[in-house]
């Protein structure tokens, strides 16, 4: 086989992948329609921001499963405010979304989601409930500030009966 054969291959190869992985981002795309960030200005005194990655929205424990969410759809740089009315996660050339208060779940800890594997409860797990029901869980890796602090702040939103351990604890085995 000649070189130019070969590059012929591995050329074709590489288109073949390419749209095999733009077809499975539309299909995604449209799975995943009825599923909005709820997008919003950050309302409240602000209890603490925190910076760092935004790493990836998946279905609650199941975090392989990513979900194609716009606003939250791609990593990015993360900036994250905890008000008292709320989370608001501000990232750059997108619409602020704002997870109010009866929309999160609980807060945790994880080690790992889709494609990131870090240290042991690296990544700090939002769980929140989207408008059409689904329960979704937002991953972050702080670079700056304490992930405990992040998952403290977002427990004092919990209504007083929702059992703090268990809201802190979502996701801490992963």
């Amino acid at each position: 086989m000649t070189q130019e054969a070969a590059a012929l291959i591995l050329v074709g190869l590489a288109v073949v992948v390419l749209a095999l992985m733009a077809w499975g981002w539309r299909r995604r795309s449209r799975r995943d329609a009825g599923i909005a960030a709820p997008v919003g200005e950050r309302r409240g005194e602000i209890r603490g921001t925190f910076t760092g990655l935004y790493v990836a929205t998946t279905r609650h424990e199941a975090p392989l499963d990513r979900l194609n969410v716009r606003h939250l759809a791609f990593r990015a740089r993360a900036t994250v405010v905890v008000t008292d009315a709320g989370v608001a996660l501000e990232l750059p050339g997108s619409a602020p979304v704002f997870l109010g208060a009866a929309r999160i779940e609980g807060a945790g800890r994880a080690t790992w989601a889709i494609d990131r594997v870090v240290e042991n409860d690296g990544l700090v797990l939002i769980a929140w409930t989207a408008d059409d029901g689904t329960v979704c869980d937002t991953y972050l890796r702080l670079q700056d500030g304490d992930p405990d602090a992040l998952g403290a702040e977002i427990a004092r939103l919990q209504t007083p009966t929702d059992s703090p351990s268990d809201s802190t604890q979502m996701g801490a085995q992963r």
